[in-house]
């Protein structure tokens, strides 16, 4: 059996664990630059709002109903993600996090009531760090992600269209007299399901499977031939056949990138140097955290598209390095090579990213280099090490290149965050004060 432990309007929760005020009223959080709704409450769904509803129409539309937007606030949202899943681990001897608010846990061989433990686990996730969460179980990935929509939903909406008693917590192999897992399928529309997008799901009902029941009960081998092995694999999966295993560790990525509209047109060169400085420092830490390095690094930049009275202008260079790297600063003399040989005057930039491309495994990479007697890159990885330990010990930015500028979030590209609460849990400045 496999449980989906997945945190309810996550961004949403964790803002009101330390602002109670905001419970019972429609919020939402914003995306970089405040642009549109990643996350909402119940209360701003009931509204209407929609994810990814830019804020400016939330704005004009529901002027008397009192929503409340925050900007992201990735460092706290971080923080009590890595607090939650460490009380998911509890649920099960091995544990896949899928995302920062859900994660799989392999409950294969627990004896007991599945269904009690989950509902301990989901109190003491209440007690201890104040998030509420929905878990589904089910005997494989699909019908555990399944269920946790039927546990979301059914406390969300009592009886619209799930059983009351499924709310909070839904266990497949063990519901209520009267409910059936079928029953489940046939009040799921497809489009509901795991990896069934919104373009596959109008394909599908065109092919009149228009509940998760009637894509259970189709003939698996005739729908590869027409969308797939993905298809295939999923009704599989709802026919009780596990198809899709537990990942203890995710998968590397094939690139990484670190991209950004900033919070006012950049029109010199200086911004635009330090800008590009940071987000190459982001990319080689996360380059470094999946224990791979680069070999091509990728700038670019262009205007706003969606302003046509401006002039548009979008570029960009890819700069391959003489050895594959993540060091720091290799990596970002690269991108401002690339940012140099793209840059012109006279246009307002209001993006720009830094991607690295072909990336290899850094023990493969060192393996070689220490065969040439490459020490000086072994260096480099020390030096690198030793960074990451001191801006993981005191923060983002205690130690960074010269070249992304002194200015911290004040400098004229950062991104616009007005309405950002504070750091609660990662900042001692913003450490919660409890007066007597």
């Amino acid at each position: 059996m496999f449980a989906l432990l997945d945190g309810n309007n996550f961004y949403v929760s964790c803002e009101r664990v330390f602002r109670p005020s905001l419970h019972g009223r429609p919020v939402i959080v914003l995306s970089n630059n405040d642009g549109c709704a990643i996350a909402r409450s119940n209360e701003a769904k009931a509204l209407g709002i929609r994810m990814g509803t830019p804020f400016h129409e939330v704005r004009a539309r529901l002027p008397e109903a009192g929503v409340v937007a925050l900007s992201a606030n990735y460092p706290l949202y971080g923080d009590m993600s890595n607090r939650l899943m460490a009380l998911a681990a509890g649920l099960g001897p091995r544990q896949e996090i899928y995302s920062i608010d859900e994660c799989f846990v392999d409950m294969q061989g627990l004896g007991g009531d599945l269904r009690d433990r989950a509902l301990r686990l989901r109190e003491r996730i209440t007690q201890w760090i104040g998030l509420p969460c929905s878990i589904g179980i089910g005997p494989t990935k699909t019908l555990a992600k399944l269920a946790n929509h039927v546990a979301k939903e059914a406390e969300r909406r009592p009886g619209s269209p799930y059983p009351a008693e499924l709310g909070g917590v839904c266990d497949l192999g063990r519901l209520p007299a009267g409910v059936a897992v079928g029953d489940l399928l046939a009040a799921t529309p497809v489009g509901e399901l795991w990896g069934i997008g919104r373009q596959l799901s109008a394909q599908l009902q065109a092919e009149g499977l228009r509940t998760a029941l009637a894509l259970a009960r189709a003939d698996a081998a005739a729908l590869r031939r027409r969308f797939g092995v993905a298809v295939e694999r999923t009704v599989r999966e709802l026919q009780g056949c596990a198809c899709i295993a537990l990942e203890d560790e995710p998968a590397a990525r094939q690139e990484v990138s670190c991209t950004r509209a900033f919070g006012q047109p950049v029109t010199t060169l200086a911004p635009l140097v330090e800008a590009v400085s940071e987000y190459a420092a982001r990319a080689a830490f996360k380059l470094r955290r999946q224990a791979s390095k680069a070999a091509q690094v990728l700038v670019f930049i262009h205007t706003n598209p969606f302003r046509r009275s401006d002039r548009q202008y979008a570029r960009s260079a890819t700069i391959p390095l003489r050895r594959p790297s993540a060091d720091t600063g290799t990596i970002a003399d690269a991108a401002l090579r690339g940012l140099r040989a793209i840059w012109r005057p006279d246009y307002r930039i209001h993006k720009a990213g830094v991607i690295l491309l072909e990336l290899q495994d850094a023990s493969l990479v060192q393996g070689e280099l220490a065969m040439e007697g490459e020490a000086a890159w072994a260096g480099a990885d020390r030096l690198m090490l030793a960074m990451d330990g001191l801006n993981d010990r005191y923060g983002r930015g205690t130690v960074q290149l010269a070249s992304a500028g002194l200015g911290g979030e004040a400098r004229s590209w950062s991104m616009k965050q007005q309405w950002r609460t504070p750091q609660y849990t990662t900042r001692w400045e913003d450490l919660p004060v409890a007066r007597a």
